[in-house]
């Protein structure tokens, strides 16, 4: 009987979840009359509801408070999960620079994360558009550096097939934020809003899609302890 690492179910709980609170922040907008529903037609002179940009969602209370914490603890797992691809590729002939250069990346963008749920689009705007700046920008390139690093490392003969479906994603993302910044600057609010919401389930399908690796992986974490010093690590265990 073929059995699988249960680490091969932290990515896509991971991207459930976070897709879950990111919704759960825009039906709180939409609840509370702050922005319009993504299928609705946004005229700027019929009120005062925003466009149903992620940011503007998550602005006003009670959703900034949702957003804030969705977007913490989806930065702390995400950097998790980055940590142990980083890990598992390691061990293999993989281009060790491209591999620290992919967790420097998703590390940065994760700091960018928490910039953008601790403060908000209409109160700290600078800061706000750096966090989600960073958040994009870097996703994308650590989802292209990713998708090579698949192809490449092979790991048990899959890396051809799973590269494929990675950088399908990893040019739907792209294709997406080209979309956004591109409608954004000709004030298409509500087709922008739609690119963002696109680009951050894409994003959220690649990092699912690390369950495939993880399956063969166990990870641990060992404390040795002797004479000299106490130290930890984090180590990857012999695959499955």
């Amino acid at each position: 009987m073929r059995t699988f690492s249960p680490w091969a179910l932290l990515p896509p709980i991971y991207s459930v979840f976070t897709a879950v609170g990111l919704w759960v922040v825009y039906f709180v907008a939409v609840r509370n009359e702050k922005i319009t529903h993504l299928n609705s037609q946004y005229r700027k002179r019929n009120g005062s509801l925003y466009p149903p940009y992620i940011s503007v969602a998550g602005n006003f209370p009670p959703a900034s408070c949702l957003f804030s914490e969705v977007m913490n603890l989806a930065a702390f797992m995400g950097f998790i999960i980055a940590v142990l691809r980083y890990l598992q590729l390691k061990s293999s002939a993989v281009n060790p620079c491209l591999n620290v250069i992919s967790l420097l990346l998703f590390s940065l963008g994760s700091f960018g994360m928490t910039l953008v749920g601790n403060y908000q689009l209409f109160g700290e705007e600078m800061v706000h558009n750096l966090g989600a700046l960073m958040t994009f920008g870097l996703g994308t390139l650590f989802c292209w550096v990713q998708s090579y690093l698949t192809l490449k490392a092979n790991l048990k003969d899959e890396g051809m097939k799973v590269s494929i479906i990675r950088f399908l994603l990893s040019g739907s993302i792209t294709v997406c934020m080209i979309l956004y910044f591109s409608l954004m600057s000709q004030r298409l609010h509500m087709d922008a809003s739609r690119s963002q919401w696109a680009l951050v389930m894409f994003f959220l399908v690649f990092i699912s899609t690390f369950a495939v690796e993880f399956r063969h992986n166990r990870f641990a974490i060992v404390c040795k302890d002797d004479l000299s010093e106490t130290f930890s690590e984090v180590y990857e265990a012999d695959s499955l």
